[in-house]
């Protein structure tokens, strides 16, 4: 953002299409492409045209005009700066089960500015130890360790039973945001943010497509 600009104000709805655009962008980029259009974009992502016009205009600090054309280098860094890829958040993760194994053990989180530097869980078996690195400690050091590196992003892959319990904790011990994979509701005060990934109904969608789709196949 340039000096004296104005905070960008992004929906959240934006704010879920800018990784697509920047994963796009990216490719261009290293293509040799210098500038892209709106409609382009539009089109190569299956997106609505006026919408993607209004997010790159809306992304952009530069003077690139929607049909004319957009530097493509200015504006992948300007979605990275509004979605923090440029300034990592240190996260925690609880519960190292097998998929809090792949997640501690996938190094894309860095490019979207995440920094997970540590786990934890209630097995004693399972801590002590590293897993991908990181630290995997028991929970009685939960609070201790967050509070100390101002840890204000948490990570639940534990099972639905004792998801609550270790969201209660992770809000006590200073956690603001909360990527919830345990196939459950969060209760949390109201200024925390929870981010739920419900594989569940997930995959329910995508078993209803097939099955509609082989249904008219079949007719």
């Amino acid at each position: 953002m340039r000096e004296g600009d104005k905070p960008t104000v992004i929906s959240k709805q934006a704010l879920q299409r800018l990784p697509y655009y920047i994963r796009f962008l990216r490719g261009l980029k290293e293509q040799g492409m210098r500038i892209i259009a709106a409609p382009a974009v539009a089109a190569q992502l299956g997106l609505n045209e006026v919408q993607v016009r209004k997010d790159l205009a809306a992304m952009s600090n530069s003077h690139g005009k929607p049909k004319a054309g957009f530097i493509i280098a200015e504006l992948i860094e300007n979605m990275e700066e509004a979605l923090g890829y440029n300034n990592s958040d240190d996260a925690v993760l609880v519960g190292v089960g097998s998929l809090g194994r792949a997640l501690l053990g996938y190094g894309g989180f860095a490019e979207c500015g995440l920094n997970m530097v540590a786990a934890f869980d209630a097995d004693p078996a399972l801590t002590g130890g590293r897993i991908c690195g990181k630290p995997v400690f028991p929970m009685s050091k939960l609070n201790d360790i967050c509070s100390r590196m101002n840890i204000h992003i948490g990570v639940i892959t534990v099972p639905a039973a004792a998801a609550q319990a270790v969201c209660d904790e992770l809000v006590k011990a200073g956690v603001l945001a909360i990527w919830n994979f345990a196939p459950t509701h969060l209760t949390v005060p109201p200024d925390i943010l929870v981010q739920s990934e419900n594989m569940a109904a997930s995959l329910a969608l995508l078993s209803n497509h097939l099955r509609q789709r082989l249904r008219e196949e079949n007719l």
